[in-house]
């Protein structure tokens, strides 16, 4: 899930994992011992706790992200300072980079092509937050089952199950720290409650004495750098010309933006991006200008899935349409089929 898949999860790193490989290596049978109080809460309650530990906790650590055979990994420092948190991420496999975000800033340093990448970017699907709020909804599409403890990165975790009331979206697995409710691993599950996505600590240091103004002194350092900025611009679809038709039970729509980018060189033209969530699960719209020349290689209907993440394209008219989402594919479709230009 490089740049077109970077929208819901943690500064553009992949989770993902084979059903074959979370049984083999990553999930020892759960503890039958009793859990904290806390779970045994309403979901709503429960995820609640899961935002707030995210927001509100300093540490720093290596976490493992996969997707079928692919695996990377990577080092962050988190820290909170009442309303504002920043962070940074070091990419340990692939090409160097480092990301920084400042609520919703972006900073991605290149260090081989001397380029930072700034732009803006909400919050919503990012992990360890896994969520941008506890939506009331989500008690009506997901139901909470308790499965027990175990340990992660040497942690003690209370291990809950996310079960899906439909087949239109998918299931969640969540590992939290027991004291602090951040969350040190999480899967993604199927139908049949196979693996198709996982990322985990394999080290994490909580209440770790991050300096915000180390790593604020450090974002802003940008000498010897080009500064590329890619803004997204608020409208509605509406405004846009465009209304969605289709029902996808759950879904609501999010927000709405256009991308600019300040790069001369850049494609002319603007990308339309209308996201959709359950308050978990996310769905993304990108609309373009059709480009015959640029979709020569694309077929009318084609689609792509790595992990749990799926990619539906879509010619109507004069316009190109990319559904993306961390949902089955049949779920994207109703997206695509759904999306309609106002007469």
């Amino acid at each position: 899930m490089r740049r077109l898949l970077q929208a819901w999860l943690s500064l553009g790193l992949l989770v993902g994992a084979s059903a074959g490989w979370a049984q083999s290596a990553g999930n020892p049978p759960v503890s039958s011992a009793p859990i904290s109080q806390h779970q045994e809460a309403s979901i709503r309650q429960w995820l609640m706790r899961l935002h707030d530990a995210a927001r509100s906790r300093s540490y720093v650590g290596t976490f493992v992200v996969t997707a079928g055979d692919s695996m990377s990994s990577s080092r962050i420092w988190h820290v909170c300072d009442g309303q504002q948190q920043i962070e940074r991420v070091d990419a340990l496999t692939g090409t160097a980079r480092s990301t920084f975000r400042r609520n919703e800033q972006v900073m991605t340093f290149l260090p081989e092509r001397r380029v930072v990448i700034s732009e803006f970017r909400d919050a919503l699907g990012m992990f360890p937050n896994l969520l941008n709020g506890a939506d009331s909804s989500i008690a009506q599409h997901y139901r909470l089952k308790v499965l027990g403890r175990q340990r992660v990165a040497g942690l003690d975790s209370d291990v809950v199950q996310l079960v899906p009331a439909d087949a239109l979206r998918f299931g969640y697995r969540v590992w939290t720290e027991r004291e602090t409710g951040v969350v040190v691993k999480l899967q993604t599950l199927d139908a049949a409650q196979g693996v198709l996505e996982q990322a985990a600590f394999s080290e994490l240091k909580l209440g770790e004495p991050v300096s915000m103004a180390k790593l604020a002194a450090l974002m802003d350092d940008t000498k010897g750098y080009q500064v590329k900025k890619q803004t997204l611009v608020k409208t509605t679809a509406a405004q846009e010309g465009w209304q969605f038709k289709g029902q996808v039970a759950g879904f609501k729509p999010m927000a709405c933006h256009k991308r600019v980018s300040s790069d001369p060189s850049a494609r002319q033209g603007s990308t339309l991006q209308w996201v959709f969530s359950d308050g978990l699960a996310s769905v993304s719209l990108f609309i373009e200008n059709f480009d015959a020349k640029r979709h020569k290689n694309m077929v009318r209907h084609d689609q792509f899935a790595m992990g749990a993440t799926h990619m539906l394209t879509r010619r109507l008219g004069d316009w190109w349409i990319t559904a993306v989402g961390e949902v089955p594919l049949q779920t994207l479709a109703l997206f695509a089929q759904g999306l309609e230009r106002k007469q």
